[in-house]
């Protein structure tokens, strides 16, 4: 048995609470300080091993290794991602509800999802010219709101919006919290499940007509592997890992006008709005560059040895995400915002994880991920292209330890004009 190595291991008897402190860089300070891409810890009182970097990431989406279900905190369960969902799904079953997911991601359904966003930002941005000043990340979540229930087929009035919208942002913002906040997440939750469950009877009993192609009639009338229509309250469970996300995206586009303020000079390349290529570049450099999910969670499957250290059945295992993005063995001066490094990328689907790895039809990787490109892309190029905005004094920094992470002003602009071509 001296083929086996022993693993860094993190002294003393918990440390839940420099996860909290850390934030964003709590693996990775430990990685950098054992000089090594593995180490274990206790997180809630928990054994957990911690990984970082591309070949770690292959390790943790190895299907026959890890399971995700058990994975997440319970907390986390009943506000971000909700009870029974895909997320915590294994085997055929995973696979079987991952296909309801992946079948609304064809070509024209993305390039649906860039359309509603230039038409809900140009209907704000009509709005904006006539304000004083707006928050980015607030206007944001607004106009995502009305991306998500338009393109799932979910009806929206326009009295309802501010609450949806808060209801949709407070499940994601309330991910890590303790304390008021978390029971604020909670009740969002329930109240946002209580919303899709009536509208997915609504649609069964036909009193609700979306298109067929839209996700509200595709997931009320879908089947599981023995034929049966799903739980109406799963349904609505996985209607919100639709919006949710949808909605949360708004952070991106935070960081993505940040980028544009922070780096003026990576502008005007995107200007002509030929660059497509250019824009793809600035945004891949926007998600691995910025804070955006910490790390993913999962429990291994059975007892197996990875390059002579020890994985034990059940041991929670945790996977780097912004460690990845920024380790120091995959990119060149990884703390430089410089988006002509994805000129030369690889597109390996484990060194670049802003929102998970592996592959996308059987893996766990965000199946909304070119979604979320095609969101950003559009919403770069509007506000490069389309407005002239100014930007006045405000703190742009943003903390590493809060999730999510987001400019502490919340992206103030000012005197925004539309320009009509």
């Amino acid at each position: 048995m001296s083929n086996h190595k022993s693993m860094p291991k993190d002294k003393g008897l918990d440390h839940t609470l420099s996860v909290l402190r850390e934030g964003y860089e709590f693996i990775l300070n430990r990685s950098n300080k054992y000089d090594s891409n593995i180490f274990e810890t206790k997180v809630l009182g928990e054994k957990t091993i911690c990984l970082t970097g591309k070949e770690a990431a292959e390790l943790f989406y190895d299907n026959t290794k890890f399971m995700r279900s058990g994975a997440a905190p319970k907390h986390v369960q009943k506000t971000l991602f909700g009870e029974n969902g895909v997320q915590a799904l294994d085997g055929e079953e995973h696979k079987h509800r991952k296909a309801m997911f992946m079948s609304l991601m064809t070509s024209d359904a993305l390039h649906e999802i860039a359309t509603l966003t230039k038409k809900h930002l140009d209907a704000f941005a009509a709005q904006w010219e006539t304000k004083e000043k707006i928050l980015v990340y607030e206007e944001a979540k607004k106009v995502l709101t009305h991306v998500a229930c338009e393109w799932t087929g979910v009806p929206l009035e326009d009295e309802e919006v501010e609450l949806r919208t808060n209801q949709l942002a407070d499940m994601f913002e309330s991910a890590a919290s303790i304390g008021p906040e978390y029971w604020k997440g909670r009740k969002s939750r329930n109240a946002g499940e209580e919303w899709m469950e009536e509208l997915v009877q609504k649609v069964r009993d036909g009193e609700v007509n979306p298109p067929t192609h839209r996700a509200l009639s595709q997931f009320s009338n879908h089947r599981d592997l023995n034929g049966e229509l799903l739980d109406k309250h799963v349904v609505a469970v996985e209607l919100l890992n639709l919006l949710r996300p949808i909605v949360a995206i708004s952070v991106y586009m935070s960081f993505t006008v940040l980028a544009m303020i922070e780096h003026p000079g990576q502008v005007p390349p995107l200007r002509s709005g030929k660059e497509a290529e250019g824009t793809q570049f600035f945004i891949q450099e926007v998600r691995r560059y910025y804070p955006f999910f910490p790390f993913a969670g999962a429990r291994v499957k059975e007892d197996f040895t990875w390059e002579g250290y020890e994985f034990e059945e059940e041991t929670l295992t945790l996977l780097d995400l912004y460690g990845t993005n920024h380790h120091p063995d995959l990119w060149k001066d990884p703390n430089k915002f410089n988006p002509e490094r994805f000129e030369s990328w690889q597109g390996s689907p484990f060194d670049f994880i802003p929102q998970g790895g592996g592959e996308f039809d059987i893996g766990h990787r965000c199946a909304g991920e070119w979604l979320t490109l095609d969101v950003l892309k559009e919403t770069l190029s509007y506000f490069v292209n389309e407005l002239t905005f100014e930007v006045p004094e405000q703190d742009l920094s943003y903390s590493m330890s809060e999730m999510p992470s987001l400019p502490k002003s919340g992206v103030q602009l000012t005197q925004i004009v539309r320009q009509h071509n």
